[in-house]
């Protein structure tokens, strides 16, 4: 599948694609048998500064916006691989880019630019809570110089590999707030210092090779100087990540979606059953257009959810639009591309099995698409709450 030759991110698609060349599909696809982390193609990205894209220049980042870094992240899943053990890097960061003191971010932004520390977790998900963040359990309560966490976080990813976590956590009782999002705050949790004395990692197998874990925190002791912001405004504070990832995440899913629809349009041309092409029958034909008509679809919605980020504007609907859109369209192209491969698409060789379970998560993760439903069906057309 060719693009508009205008396209002005083309230079960073073919830097992408050249690095991702020295990772073919036998490298993934080994890394995903045996559920380890691409740690060599991470560093790979790292060391040509991809995932210091959106560090400002002063800090020993590119100075990019959300919308190159989108084009980022849906290249490598275009190319065969899973942004999923990188992706953290990008959103989580502008947390503290965006909201942490002047002294934070000169101590941290240069070395997670340089690979020296990675950012790549964020604690928020609670196994009782779910999405439903304002009514988070896990405490941090200020005693001197220090806050002292306790609680429980779920799904949090790539713990064994990072650094620093971004941890919200609740500072003023939930009956204790004017406004159920107020209260809760934003802290920067150095891991290497946590886990062992005070925080505990339990990692939970998965239908993805996405490696993800539940947290436990017994009166972890944390500086005071690690809250990022104000005390009780990390709600409002982690929105700003969380439409950061809800674009990010739709450009992948566009990235799988394309995988998707090349893989199976170069197979259709070239398997011959019953005497023709497979690729000949409108049968075949009109999934695989429709998907890619979709993808095409939720890509300028995309690149209108990064346009409105990068502008500081509000862009909660077009974020969690371009998610749903883009989960939506990359599994209908996952779902053709399996099934015109038939049998051979169930095997490992072929990758499609593979990337049909990493693109299945966008369906339920970050945010599922009933919710974002709900958020539509709310928030953008008046319609009562309904939970």
């Amino acid at each position: 599948m060719s693009h508009h030759a205008t396209d002005p991110y083309q230079d960073i698609r073919d830097a992408i694609r050249d690095l991702c060349a020295s990772f073919p599909p036998e490298y993934f696809r080994k890394i995903d048998e045996e559920r380890g982390y691409p740690e060599a193609f991470v560093n790979a990205l790292t060391e040509a500064g991809w995932l210091a894209a959106l560090i400002p220049q002063e800090y020993g980042g590119s100075g990019l916006g959300l919308t190159e870094a989108s084009v980022i992240m849906e290249e490598i899943n275009r190319n065969g691989g899973n942004s999923g053990a990188c992706h953290g890097q990008m959103y989580n960061m502008g947390t503290l880019l965006r909201h942490g003191s002047e002294a934070q971010k000169r101590t941290y932004l240069p070395r997670i630019a340089s690979g020296e520390l990675r950012l790549q977790s964020m604690g928020v998900t609670e196994p009782t809570t779910g999405t439903d963040t304002t009514r988070i359990k896990t405490t941090a309560i200020r005693k001197g110089d220090r806050y002292v966490i306790n609680g429980q976080k779920v799904w949090i990813s790539r713990i064994q590999h990072s650094d620093l976590m971004i941890l919200l956590a609740r500072t003023t009782p939930l009956e204790e707030v004017k406004s159920k999002s107020l209260g809760m705050s934003i802290f920067l949790v150095d891991l290497l210092q946590a886990i062992g004395h005070g925080m505990t990692v339990q990692p939970i197998p998965n239908m993805v090779n996405h490696e993800t874990n539940e947290l436990f925190f017994d009166n972890l002791e944390i500086p005071a100087e690690n809250l990022i912001g104000e005390e009780g405004m990390g709600f409002r504070y982690i929105l700003d990540g969380l439409n950061a990832e809800r674009a990010l995440i739709a450009a992948e899913c566009i990235g799988d979606g394309r995988w998707f629809i090349d893989k199976v349009t170069a197979y259709a041309k070239e398997r011959v059953v019953f005497g023709r092409p497979i690729g000949q029958n409108q049968g075949v034909q009109f999934p695989i257009a429709r998907a890619h008509i979709n993808l095409e679809a939720a890509s300028l919605m995309r690149y209108e959810a990064c346009r409105l980020f990068d502008s500081h504007q509000p862009c909660g609907s077009q974020a969690n639009m371009a998610k749903l859109l883009a989960a939506d369209a990359s599994w209908e192209a996952a779902n053709a591309c399996l099934q015109f491969h038939g049998g051979f698409g169930f095997a490992t060789e072929y990758d499609v099995e593979r990337k049909f379970r990493e693109t299945r998560l966008y369906q339920v993760a970050p945010i599922s698409t009933n919710l974002i439903l709900s958020y539509v069906a709310e928030h953008i057309l008046g319609l009562p709450r309904s939970f």
